[in-house]
Formats: C-alpha cells, structure tokens, sequence
C-alpha cells in the first residue's frame, strides 16, 4: 500500500492555473504506477491522469492539452500542473497508486484530497 498527502488546491478564476503535490510514502513498487483522481460533488471518482515510474502519463479525455502529469522519484512526489482551467474541473483532487496497472493491494486508503474551485 501506498499513504498520500495531497496539497496545491484552492480557488481559482477560469482560465488560470494551480500546481498540485502528492507526498508518497510506503511500498515503493506500489508507486510505479500513481494518478490523480478527482471526484465532483453528485459524481463518480474519475481518474484524470496517470504516469508510471519510467515517466509515460496518460490522461482523461477531459484534461488532455491542459494538464500535465509528473514525478519525482527520489522525491516520492507526483505533481499535477493545471492549466486553462474551467469551471468543471471543480472537484476534490486525490492520488492514490492506479490500480488499473499496479495490484489492487497497492491502493492506499482515499485521504481528504485537496479542494480545487474554479470560479466562472
């Protein structure tokens, strides 16, 4: 399992931009694969991008072009940089380890993420 604390989230004006940390700590081969994950109040946990140890991310349809998806190994820190944001980006922003590619006993608890607000 991996444990995570999330920070960078706040509120911001359409259009700009915030940078999001996740601080990693645990199994180190559980974080080969780590994503951000987001979930609006009313709907499903969504995952909004991905990357793997060797640096490749992939990323929801949604957010391609706009976000981008990075780590620090030696740091055990996965970043989301966010750009042009928009109003439906407004979610609680969490990471956790992509159980799509890595194990399911990989994934840590869902902490309480950081709140991302994104004004008209």
């Amino acid at each position: 399992q991996v444990q995570l604390v999330e920070s960078g989230g706040g509120l911001v004006q359409a259009g700009g931009s915030l940078s999001l940390s996740c601080a990693a700590s645990g199994d180190t081969i559980c974080m080969s694969a780590m994503g951000w994950y987001r979930q609006a109040p009313g709907k499903e946990r969504e995952l909004v991008a991905g990357i793997i140890s060797g640096g490749r991310a992939y990323y929801g349809d949604s957010v391609k072009g706009r976000f981008t998806i990075s780590r620090d190994n030696a740091k055990n820190t996965v970043y989301l940089q966010m750009n042009s944001l928009k109003p439906e980006d407004t979610a609680v922003y969490y990471c956790n380890a992509d159980t799509t590619i890595a194990t399911l006993s990989c994934a840590g608890s869902w902490g309480q993420g950081t709140q991302v607000t994104v004004s008209s």
